[in-house]
């Protein structure tokens, strides 16, 4: 009924001491994945920056630097000359992407600092984009 396989497996993954190769923890290719989408959650808004500038904006770039500075263990991130083109609503709707992927990851990971950041950035991005609202009276 059975047969024992009495060949050596064709499928083996390990071709010799497994030190052959660097191996990451899940946290830190959490910490890589995260500090990822908070660099192009900065890149995004620093774009931002240079079609409508604020005050918000200004911080929030700093806030997402230092966060990324952290995650990469104090390697500052690179940070591009960002070009005047481009349409706002794009951008906000591409920032509100990102800070969904890194919510997302920062929850994963149980970074409640990048996780309180990206929810921020999320909800600054959807109200940018809902434009402002008029208010109607009370009846």
């Amino acid at each position: 009924m059975y047969e024992p396989i009495r060949t050596k497996s064709v499928h083996s993954t390990m071709a010799g001491d497994p030190s052959d190769f660097p191996h990451r923890s899940r946290e830190e290719e959490l910490d890589i994945q995260l500090a990822g989408h908070l660099a192009a959650l900065l890149a995004v808004t620093d774009e931002l920056r240079t079609l409508t500038p604020s005050v918000a904006l200004d911080a929030a770039a700093e806030r997402l630097a230092a966060q990324v500075t952290r995650l990469r263990g104090g390697g500052a991130p690179l940070r591009a000359q960002p070009t005047a083109a481009g349409e706002p609503a794009g951008l906000h709707r591409r920032a509100h992407a990102l800070a969904g992927r890194a919510l997302v990851v920062a929850a994963s990971r149980a970074d409640t600092a990048a996780a309180i950041l990206s929810a921020e950035r999320m909800d600054a991005h959807a109200a940018a984009l809902a434009g402002p609202r008029e208010l109607s009276p009370a009846r």
